[in-house]
């Protein structure tokens, strides 16, 4: 026990004897408190060996001619040139991801013009926004609990094939609007996928052209017009037909007469495929639900949100039509148009 007080005694007169580095030198009298309260080890402490001493002096030792500040001034070097990496890293896969979407869609030019960056082009806003609100109250009390109630009581391989079908009756609409975009490779596989569908796929419910790799695609004459020069249009929301743009008003009175359903004469018939189109394509957009719900201004979410949609189609059918071969992928791919078909509401016949 007293060899073990000695040694104690010697390893805290050498801790008290070793020179301080700068820092500790500068310390508020409170520090210095800490300082030495910390120096003061009990004698019953675990021992940490003799050579512990040696170690930290030799550590808090400034290094000969460096000052006492080197290695702090190294660290925060190595700190920055770390940061500098970094940033340059992050900065480099922004500025690749910008250089790809001014490609696509243009620079922000500001309200209608070219870009899809670009203000949203709303001039007849306050109309607009009671059409919206209307369309909400009718969404709210009718289509979204007709839609919940359909996913509840319809099974999904069910309601596979009554997706399919109506994606299938829309085929015509899409292979006559490519052809007027002067994409007839895209029109030649739309017709085929219509073929196959319509008679391997049991009139369209099922998808067999999907598996031998026959793309799926929805268009509608608002592209062509905005393909062939009319790129920028203002926003309108219509009731029950919700979001569009004047352009693809316009595009409905090219759509209305290619459409399949409204080719039924009988007045039932009719009403019911299209009552029925409107569920699935409200089922189809229930996952935005929680989205819009959660908006604080649903009506500028939704009107923002469609119109870069509209955008992104566009310049997609843009550069298939130029053939871009730096076209990316996701756009090359591109399957489904989420609009509501011209076709979806139950219009009355003529």
């Amino acid at each position: 026990m007293i060899r073990l007080t000695l040694v104690a005694g010697l390893l805290l007169a050498g801790c008290a004897s070793a020179p301080r580095p700068a820092a500790q030198a500068a310390a508020t009298p409170a520090e210095a408190g800490t300082v030495a309260a910390a120096d003061a080890v009990p004698v019953d402490a675990p021992a940490a060996g003799p050579a512990m001493p040696a170690q930290a002096e030799a550590e808090a030792a400034p290094q000969a001619g460096a000052g006492p500040a080197a290695p702090t001034v190294d660290t925060a070097a190595r700190t920055e040139a770390g940061q500098a990496t970094d940033q340059a890293a992050i900065s480099g896969e922004s500025g690749d991801i910008d250089d790809d979407f001014a490609d696509i869609y243009g620079t922000d030019t500001g309200p209608g013009e070219v870009g899809a960056a670009a203000v949203a082009y709303d001039p007849w806003e306050p109309m607009n926004r009671r059409i919206h609100r209307f369309n909400m109250a009718v969404d709210r009390a009718i289509a979204r609990p007709l839609a919940r109630a359909y996913v509840a009581a319809v099974p999904r391989p069910v309601r596979t094939g009554v997706t399919n079908f109506f994606d299938n009756l829309g085929s015509p609409v899409t292979f006559v609007n490519q052809l007027l975009q002067g994409r007839p490779r895209d029109a030649v596989q739309t017709l085929g996928r219509f073929l196959v569908n319509s008679t391997l796929g049991i009139g369209g419910l099922l998808d067999p052209a999907s598996d031998l790799k026959m793309k799926r695609r929805s268009e509608d004459f608002g592209q062509p017009l905005g393909v062939w020069g009319w790129r920028r249009s203002r926003y309108v929301e219509l009731p029950f037909f919700g979001p569009r743009t004047l352009r693809d008003v316009v595009g409905l009175g090219g759509d209305l007469p290619l459409s399949a359903t409204r080719q039924i004469e009988e007045d039932k018939v009719r009403i019911g495929l299209q009552g029925l189109q409107l569920v699935d394509t409200r089922v189809r957009l229930m996952p935005l639900d929680d989205l819009r719900d959660a908006a604080p201004d649903e009506y500028v979410l939704t009107r923002d949100a469609w119109l870069q949609r509209r955008n992104y189609l566009i310049e997609a059918d843009r550069h298939r039509r130029a053939g871009d071969g730096d076209l990316p992928d996701y756009l090359r791919d591109e399957e489904r148009d989420p609009t509501v078909p011209a076709d979806a509401i139950p219009l009355p016949g003529g």
